[in-house]
C-alpha cells in the first residue's frame, strides 16, 4: 500500500479527539460487564464480555466470532487490506477479582471520573488500565480510521482471551489450532506501562523464567536438638550451604553452564538506555535500599533488563511458630527461580542447578524437586521496520523521544507467539506506574486514553509503507 498523506492522519486524529465521549462510553460498557476469569461465579460474565467485544468488531466491519476453548472462550476478528502488512493485535478482557472491596471508594464495575492533582483525569475502575483501556485505545483507533477513510491502512486480526489473569491456560493450544489462521508479520500486545508519564514506550525484551522449589530430607523424623544436635545431620543447614553457593563473590550465579549462550548487549542498546531518565540511586532508595547487588560492573538496567539472575523466593523449615521449640526438622524447603535471558535453554539451566544441588546433598540425605514455571526469554530485533517505526510514531504523538525499554518480568505468551506462530512481539502500552493494577481503585488517566488511540492511529499509519 502506499504511503498513508499526512492529511489523512490528521483527519483521523481530529476525528478520535471529536469523539472522545464517545469511546468512553464504549469503555464503560465493556467495564461494566465483570469479568473476573478466576472465580467461576463470573463464568457467564466472561462470555458475555466477549460477546460484546465481537459486537462491537464486526459494527466497524471485522470478521469477528466468538471461539469456544476448554476455559473462557476468545474472540478472534480480522481485517483484510490489500498488499499490506499483517498485524496481529493481542489483549484480554478478564480482570482480577475486586477483594478487598472495602478498601475501594466506589462499585468497581461502575466507572467513575475522578480529578487527579496533575490536572489530569483518572478513570477508575477494575478493568480500567488492565487490560480493558487498554485493549480499546487500539479498538477505537482502528473505529477512528474506518470511520474518516472506510479502510484501514494495514490488514489486521485481534485475539482478545479471557484468561489472561488465570495463567492463560487455554491460550497455547489455541494457538496451535489456529496458528494459520492468526499468523502475521508482527504481533502487539497493550498490556505495558509508559517509560514515565510523559515518555512512551516499546518493550522488545522480556526475560524467561525458570521457578522450582526444592526439599531436602534428612532424619526421617523431627528430632531432639540436645539429644541429637552435631550428631544428626541437620536439613536447615545443609539448605543454608546450597542457598549460599548459587552466587560468586562478585555477584554473579555460580551454577556451572549458567552463562552458556549469554550474549553481551549491543552498544546500540547500551546507548539508548543511558539517554533514559533513569537515577539509580533513587530507583534503589524508594525501597529503602542504597548499594546494588547482583554481577559488580553492571549498571541496574542491565541487571534487571538484560542479564539473568537467580532469586530465593521463600525458605521453610523446622518450628516458626510463637516461643521457642528445640528441634532438628526432618524436611527443609526452599523457592528458588531464576530469571533467564536470549540464548539461554530453560531445560539444560533445569538440569545445572539440579546437578549442582545434588552434588551438594550429603550421602544420608536425599532431595526432590518441584518445578513450577519454565519459558524462555523473548526479544525483539532492533532493526526490525516494525519497531523503528512504531517508536518514530510514539515519538511524534509524545513529542519527545520514545524509550527501547526492557523488562526484568516474563511474560510467557509472548513467547508462545514466537513459538507457535512465528511472530515476534512489541509490547505497547500507556499505563502509568501508579494505575494501582490488581489493587482496589485501580485507574486509567484519561490522557493514557486518549493519546493511546492517537497514538495507534499513527503507528497504523507508519506500519503502512
Amino acid at each position: 500500500m502506499a504511503s498513508i498523506s499526512n492529511q489523512d492522519i490528521d483527519a483521523v486524529l481530529a476525528h478520535v479527539d471529536r469523539s472522545l465521549d464517545d469511546s468512553l462510553a464504549r469503555l464503560f460498557e465493556l467495564i461494566r460487564i465483570p469479568s473476573v476469569s478466576t472465580d467461576p461465579a463470573y463464568r457467564d460474565q466472561c462470555r458475555a464480555a466477549a460477546e460484546w467485544l465481537s459486537r462491537d468488531l464486526a459494527a466497524i466491519g471485522f470478521e469477528a466470532s466468538v471461539r469456544k476453548t476448554t476455559g473462557h472462550p476468545m474472540v478472534v476478528a480480522h481485517e483484510k487490506a490489500a498488499s499490506a502488512p499483517h498485524l496481529l493485535f493481542y489483549g484480554h478482557y478478564d480482570v482480577q477479582p475486586v477483594d478487598p472491596l472495602a478498601l475501594w471508594t466506589s462499585d468497581p464495575f461502575e466507572p467513575r471520573m475522578e480529578a487527579l492533582p496533575n490536572g489530569d483525569t483518572a478513570i477508575v475502575a477494575r478493568g480500567a488500565s488492565d487490560d480493558k483501556g487498554q485493549l480499546m485505545t487500539f479498538v477505537e483507533a482502528c473505529r477512528a480510521w474506518k470511520s474518516v477513510t472506510g479502510k484501514l491502512p494495514v490488514q489486521v486480526s485481534m485475539l482478545f482471551e479471557g484468561e489472561e489473569e488465570a495463567g492463560s491456560p487455554s491460550l497455547a493450544p489455541f494457538l496451535d489450532a489456529t496458528a494459520d489462521e492468526l499468523k502475521a508479520d508482527a504481533v502487539f500486545v497493550c498490556d505495558t506501562d509508559m517509560w514515565d508519564r510523559e515518555t512512551p514506550a516499546v518493550t522488545t525484551m522480556l526475560r524467561g523464567i525458570y521457578t522450582t522449589e526444592i526439599e531436602i530430607t534428612c532424619a526421617d523424623q523431627d528430632l531432639h536438638s540436645g539429644m541429637f544436635g552435631n550428631a544428626a545431620r541437620n536439613p536447615l543447614q545443609v539448605l543454608s550451604d546450597i542457598v549460599s553457593s548459587l552466587r560468586r563473590t562478585d555477584g554473579g550465579v555460580a551454577v556451572e553452564g549458567f552463562y552458556d549462550g549469554v550474549k553481551e548487549l549491543p552498544d546500540a542498546i547500551k546507548a539508548l538506555w543511558k539517554r533514559l531518565p533513569f537515577d539509580e540511586e533513587a530507583f534503589l532508595g524508594d525501597i529503602g535500599l542504597r548499594d546494588p547487588a547482583g554481577e559488580a560492573g553492571r549498571s541496574v538496567l542491565e541487571q534487571i533488563w538484560a542479564r539473568p539472575s537467580c532469586e530465593i523466593n521463600g525458605m521453610s523449615g523446622g518450628y516458626t511458630g510463637e516461643g521457642f521449640k528445640t528441634v532438628i526438622p526432618a524436611k527443609a524447603s526452599a523457592k528458588i527461580s531464576f530469571r533467564l535471558v536470549e540464548g539461554q535453554d530453560p531445560q539444560a539451566i533445569r538440569d545445572a542447578f539440579q546437578r549442582h544441588v545434588r552434588a551438594r546433598i550429603p550421602r544420608d540425605c536425599s532431595v526432590s524437586f518441584r518445578d513450577y514455571g519454565l519459558s524462555p526469554a523473548t526479544v525483539m530485533p532492533i532493526d526490525s521496520p516494525f519497531l523503528t517505526r512504531t517508536l518514530q510514531a510514539l515519538s511524534t504523538e509524545w513529542q519527545c523521544e520514545a524509550a527501547l525499554a526492557g523488562t526484568g518480568g516474563s511474560i510467557p505468551i509472548v513467547g508462545d507467539f514466537k513459538r507457535r506462530l512465528g511472530c515476534d512481539a512489541l509490547l505497547v502500552g500507556f499505563a502509568r506506574f501508579d494505575n494501582r493494577v490488581h489493587s482496589p481503585n485501580e485507574k486509567y488517566d484519561l490522557s493514557s486514553f486518549h493519546k493511546g488511540i492517537r497514538s495507534w492511529v499513527r503507528i497504523l499509519a507508519a506500519l503502512a509503507d
